[in-house]
């Protein structure tokens, strides 16, 4: 069985290579060495961010819907699996965002280890507090 720490390991691993490949992509595109003819992810960055976050809506909505059909299905199990496909492409295109804002799935890991042991109720207050001021 695998352990906690290698899943998590496992999974920073995944992100991290797939952001890899992302940036490339986009760095690719900028150079002018991409065409958006042949790789969906160049044809992402070639949308601009509006584009971009269009798309992050459109998939977020596909996977709330996946997920209603998953609670209220009779065929749960592929209701399921269509779940997990749906997160999957919402976060695909999330990374794509990311890259976009020169940003990396490490830095989200760390704003979430960050706000490890701390209370979601608390940290939400703390973030309006800081906005008032």
């Amino acid at each position: 069985m695998t352990s906690s720490a290698n899943k998590s390991s496992n999974l920073d691993s995944a992100f991290a290579h797939l952001a890899d490949v992302v940036d490339q992509r986009r760095d690719a595109f900028k150079a002018g060495h991409a065409d958006p003819k042949t790789s969906y992810t160049v044809l992402l960055f070639s949308k601009g961010d509006d584009g971009i976050l269009k798309k992050i809506g459109e998939e977020a909505t596909e996977a709330v819907m996946a997920a209603k059909d998953a609670r209220h299905s009779n065929l749960a199990a592929d209701q399921q699996k269509l779940l997990v496909g749906e997160m999957a492409d919402l976060w695909f295109h999330c990374l794509i965002a990311l890259s976009q804002f020169n940003l990396r799935p490490e830095d989200v890991i760390a704003e979430l280890d960050r706000r490890l042991g701390t209370s979601g109720i608390e940290e939400k207050a703390a973030r309006k507090a800081a906005d008032k001021e």
